[in-house]
């Protein structure tokens, strides 16, 4: 077949995957073999594909890549997340523009809508992966919402209730007003924000006096049930046991004592809001004090609020605050900078909010992961070590999860409430195990379905995603199956370390409680990816380029090493195109490598030089030396390191040295041996090369022969790591260094390359005389004479002791291109020459200067004189 020149990878990448599709090579089933076994972090269903995807999925891609050359049963678990808070925003969003409101629908009819959305939107981010090469086995793909993952997540709910683990209270929540839901501690980003400190005088019942107050949200006032005062504040003692007024709303509330007050912020008294502050809660509860929730759901305020009911929050603090200062409450108002919690979702303000919610109950749940982790075996290896502080710390204070969100779009939770009590409610899987669990614990047979009401709240979308190693080989429903005794557990987790509670932490807590082992063996925390100027990358920023067109660019290969060459483990990533350039730079090394070949005539009558046989034998102990190095890294996930040892052996090593000493010289053939070592090299370097870049390595492969499917690279056999030669290794590069300072003098001196040469060398170190072939070669030396002492009339250099000496006659010098540069080189010392005189001849530097910054200029001056007379004598010489 006829092979061009230059290799196109547009033509190229959606060839391959097609073919490997067809051929079922990222299709797994339980056998014989060893599992490896990814189960891929499922990007929210509304995603699409950015930097960090990219980076995570190459590393994936490149891990389950390996493992397959390597022989072992690779399966990786693609799928989808139903991030129920962005989902539901996103489907509310599109209804309204339909002039439809959510809650004019029926859970049904809107569940149904996000289905529709789902089936439209939700596998775009799939199909991207795709064109990044990602290996998934796509035929397992599987969302967070399909019918039998859902089942899992009910069943475990189910069961932590019945052990005690689940439970429902009526706590202080953190509200999101846009989402109109509830959320964990952990989905709230807490941001430092430029605000206000209010200065507020409230009226003592009965007296004349006021008490100051500070507050950072004046709004709220209109919730205040007390003041508290510290009861070793001596400022205030004679305000124990009266009554202040809000103002306002002029409503009586009492001045009550307790500790937590601190005597140095603001003024050293606190209105009580228990309804809006988990610490004002608590002392609510301690002091008994009426609650008053102010907002609904969305922040805005409700009739608790006067006459600003209705409006935002955010309003009500500018109005509010005008209206205090027009009726003498507000005193004065300062700037104050406080950390503002606000929801990772939405972005919108978090509002701490008394509500009914579940909870899931963590302090012993939590045991078993804290050892796994952080215990001496390490069952679970995080990669770097530097996250098991983070991790430590997150699970040493873990807090109950609160596991409901006042969301349609998730698991609905299985409690059903058959009474007007609180603890009027059975939890079951299905509504018939409902209705006998209600039936025998009321004593009524005659309660069926219709009495019955289902929770409205669904499940956090993490109690869905904690169980994804176990449910995707539906290892909950049936905990005996094939495939979850052969997959599990999983060997690799690759992922961000901003869910390393979120996600990290809850999988290992659900492995140990459902299957009491590990979900996997390492975990592979990636860096955040930044740009050049060490930015987060963001949309709001500009500065996060579109993926699909960075491989549209730098094709997929390229954009994957580009990604990999800047990603030192566990760091952030410094992304720069200039990266995926030097990616693509190595492919197009690759395919002319593999073009050179092709040219080449092969005959089997031609004997194997001692040139090509011994680099050969060096290369083939290079590669076994690489090798060794890039399994080290592998080991320690350090992919960075390895794709860099790959390109320098590739780049440096095979195309810069080795194919330079084996090709034939022009319009010569290459005899055949060589020729079929290169090309098992060749095959070898694409092995290792093709988890990075596997387009051109499969390209290059299916090119040199003809192959079956089962000879496909993608499922070769991985290369075996041998001993290297060592000694080989070191003399190449002492061979290779004499060669670089022979082809300098011939560069530096205009002595053509086409002219021959002979070498002489004082042979101090007793170099051997195997690799004169080599030398001789590569600089186009006739001769190699070993000589006891100098050369006159020659250029020379060192490599370590031995000394190497290139002739210099008219004969083999470019005489005008020599007389060019020499003309410009004393040009260059003359103006130098003068500037130091200069400065010496000047009286007031000379006289001010120290003395060794004199010395320092007398040096220059002689040793640029010095120079001067050894280019005009080598012009002489020429002219």
């Amino acid at each position: 077949m006829s092979i061009p020149s230059k290799y196109s990878a547009k033509e190229v990448e959606g060839k391959w995957y097609d073919y490997w599709m067809k051929h079922n090579y990222f299709h797994s089933e339980v056998d014989e073999r060893e599992p490896y076994t990814i189960v891929i972090p499922p990007p929210n269903v509304t995603g699409v594909l950015h930097m960090g995807h990219m980076l995570n999925n190459t590393i994936q891609d490149v891990l389950i890549r390996r493992a397959r050359l390597q022989g072992k049963n690779a399966c990786w678990v693609p799928g989808t997340d139903h991030a129920s808070i962005a989902t539901e925003a996103k489907v509310v969003a599109k209804l309204k523009e339909q002039g439809i409101n959510k809650s004019d629908l029926t859970r049904e009819e809107f569940l149904q809508h996000a289905f529709d959305w789902k089936d439209q939107y939700g596998g775009i981010i799939l199909e991207q992966l795709k064109k990044l090469g990602a290996s998934c086995d796509w035929e397992r793909t599987k969302f967070t919402m399909d019918d039998d993952m859902s089942e899992a997540v009910i069943k475990v709910f189910v069961d932590l209730y019945n052990k005690g683990y689940i439970y429902r209270g009526f706590r202080m929540v953190n509200w999101d007003p846009e989402a109109k839901t509830t959320l964990s501690d952990e989905e709230v980003i807490y941001e430092e924000r430029q605000g206000n400190l209010y200065y507020l005088q409230y009226n003592i019942v009965d007296s004349d006096e006021k008490v100051t107050i500070a507050t950072t949200r004046p709004e709220t006032i209109l919730g205040d049930t007390a003041i508290c005062i510290n009861p070793n504040d001596e400022r205030y003692t004679h305000l124990k046991g009266k009554k202040a007024i809000v103002p306002l709303c002029n409503r009586e509330i009492p001045i009550i004592e307790d500790e937590y007050v601190d005597v140095e912020f603001g003024t050293g008294c606190l209105k009580v809001t228990p309804a809006h502050d988990e610490n004002d809660k608590v002392l609510g509860d301690k002091h008994s004090l009426e609650v008053i929730d102010i907002f609904n759901e969305d922040a805005s305020l409700n009739s608790f609020g006067l006459h600003y009911e209705g409006k935002d929050r955010f309003v009500v603090r500018k109005e509010i605050s005008k209206e205090l200062e027009e009726k003498g409450f507000l005193l004065k108002v300062e700037q104050h900078t406080n950390k503002v919690g606000t929801s990772e979702r939405t972005k919108a303000v978090i509002e701490p909010r008394l509500s009914d919610q579940w909870f899931l109950k963590m302090e012993e749940l939590v045991k078993p992961a804290i050892e796994a982790v952080l215990g001496e075996n390490r069952e679970v290896k995080l990669f770097p070590r530097k996250f098991e502080n983070t991790y430590r710390h997150w699970m040493e204070n873990i807090r109950d999860w609160n596991i409901s969100r006042q969301l349609w779009w998730g698991q609905q939770i299985p409690a059903f409430y058959y009474g007007d009590g609180k603890e009027d409610f059975v939890v079951a899987e299905t509504i018939d195990d409902a209705v006998k669990l209600a039936q025998e614990k009321t004593g009524n047979s005659s309660l069926s379905v219709s009495d019955l009401k289902q929770d409205p709240d669904a499940l956090d979308t993490w109690f869905s995603s904690w169980l994804w190693p176990m449910s995707v080989f539906d290892g909950i429903r049936n905990p005996e199956n094939e495939e979850i005794k052969y997959y599990y557990p999983t060997n690799d987790l690759v992922t961000g370390p901003d869910i390393l509670f979120f996600w990290v932490a809850r999988m290992v807590i659900a492995g140990y409680e459902y299957k009491d082992e590990r979900p996997f063996e390492n975990v592979y925390l990636t860096g955040l990816v930044r740009d050049k100027q060490r930015r987060k990358m963001s949309k709001s920023l500009g500065n996060s380029p579109d993926a699909l067109k960075l491989i549209d660019d730098y094709s997929a290969d390229g954009v994957r090493v580009g990604l990999l060459l800047s990603s030192a483990a566990g760091n952030d990533l410094m992304f720069d195109e200039a990266l995926c350039q030097q990616g693509k730079g190595l492919g197009n090394k690759v395919w002319s490598a593999f073009y050179l070949t092709t040219l080449w005539e092969v005959s089997e009558e031609i004997e194997q030089p001692q040139s090509s046989r011994i680099a050969l034998d060096w290369y083939q102990a290079k590669f076994q030396k690489t090798l060794v190095e890039i399994e080290d890294h592998y080991s320690k996930y350090r992919l960075s390191d390895v794709i860099m040892s790959i390109y320098k052996l590739i780049y440096d090593d095979f195309c810069g040295w080795l194919l330079e000493i084996v090709k034939p010289s022009y319009q010569q053939p290459i005899d055949a041996k060589t020729y079929n070592e290169v090309i098992a090299l060749f095959e070898e370097n694409l092995k290792i090369l093709h988890p990075f870049m596997p387009f051109i390595t499969e390209e290059v492969w299916q090119s040199i022969k003809e192959r079956t499917p089962e000879e496909a690279l993608i499922i070769a056999k991985y290369p075996e790591t041998k001993e290297s030669k060592e000694a080989l290794i070191a003399k190449f590069d002492f061979a290779s260094e004499v060669v670089s300072g022979i082809r300098t003098i011939r560069k530096e001196k205009n002595i053509s390359f086409k002219e021959s040469i002979e070498l002489a060398v004082v042979n101090k170190e007793g170099f051997t005389k195997e690799f004169d072939a080599v030398i001789q070669k590569l600089t186009n030396a006739s001769v190699i004479n070993y000589v006891e002492e100098k050369v006159d009339g020659a250029a020379s250099f060192r490599v370590k002791s031995n000394e190497y000496f290139v002739p210099i006659s008219l004969d083999n010098i470019d005489v005008e291109a020599e007389l060019k540069k020499l003309n410009a080189e004393l040009k260059r010392a003359e103006g130098f020459l003068t500037g130091i005189q200069k400065k010496l001849s000047n009286e007031r530097f000379v006289s001010n200067a120290p003395e060794q910054v004199i010395t320092l200029e007398r040096k220059k001056e002689s040793d640029t004189l010095a120079k001067i007379e050894t280019i005009k004598a080598s012009l002489a010489s020429l002219q």
